[in-house]
């Protein structure tokens, strides 16, 4: 079975997966550094509501998957971050009343071929097969994501780490920013989005993502050619 997903994904025994939506530019450190970017054409200023993109069926991967590395340029990068399984349809929630709409926590490799290009969706990067494994669905209502620290190692060996505090717009804003122009159903995932820093890995590697309080997910990075979930 390749990456691609041909029967339904269950985030836990309840729920299945609906859609999965990526945030870029959420993190202060990363808007710092591309700033001078942001007075450029085309825009010619920083983003003002949050900048998505969607992790279309074909990325799903469960734990343990091999993830296909394609041999240019060689490594992909580890966007590890959280996800917000929505629980009920959020329309236009406010930030007060916004978690109340959350079911849970995930932990997502949100993987992509490293690049900077934040004004045109990446498709070719972000949306390849098995690019996006998912734990499962932690329904943690005391789970503090402003408290929470993820470590990716490779290898066994730890690459980096992240903390969630430093985020543009926090989860409750997130979320009650994105309800104002789209509705999310039952089993949508909201991801907080990358971390300055991300680390690279390459075929060959075994990637393991740690989030206290959440537990961890697994996958391997294999060669283009073979790879499977």
């Amino acid at each position: 079975m390749t990456a691609m997903q041909t029967q339904p994904f269950f985030l836990d025994d309840g729920m299945p997966l609906g859609s999965v939506y990526g945030t870029l530019l959420n993190e202060h450190a990363t808007v710092q550094r591309l700033s001078p970017q942001f007075g450029s054409a085309p825009y010619k200023a920083a983003p003002q509501a949050p900048v998505l993109y969607i992790k279309p069926r074909n990325t799903w991967a469960r734990e343990g998957a091999a993830v296909a590395v394609p041999a240019d340029p060689g490594t992909v990068r580890i966007d590890a971050t959280l996800g917000m399984v929505i629980g009920r349809s959020a329309t236009r929630v406010s930030e007060d009343s916004a978690m109340d709409h959350v079911a849970g926590w995930i932990i997502a490799s949100d993987i992509t071929l490293p690049h900077e290009n934040y004004y045109r969706p990446a498709i070719r990067q972000r949306c390849r097969d098995g690019f996006c494994p998912l734990g499962t669905l932690a329904r943690s209502a005391d789970f503090d994501a402003a408290a929470a620290r993820l470590t990716v190692s490779i290898n066994g060996q730890p690459a980096w780490t992240r903390g969630f505090a430093d985020l543009v717009r926090p989860p409750a804003r997130l979320l009650a920013d994105v309800t104002q122009f789209m509705t999310l159903s039952p089993g949508d995932v909201l991801l907080l989005g990358p971390g300055e820093g991300s680390p690279l890995g390459r075929a060959g590697d075994e990637i393991t993502i740690e989030v206290s309080g959440l537990g961890t997910l697994r996958h391997a990075l294999v060669a283009e050619q073979g790879a499977a979930a």
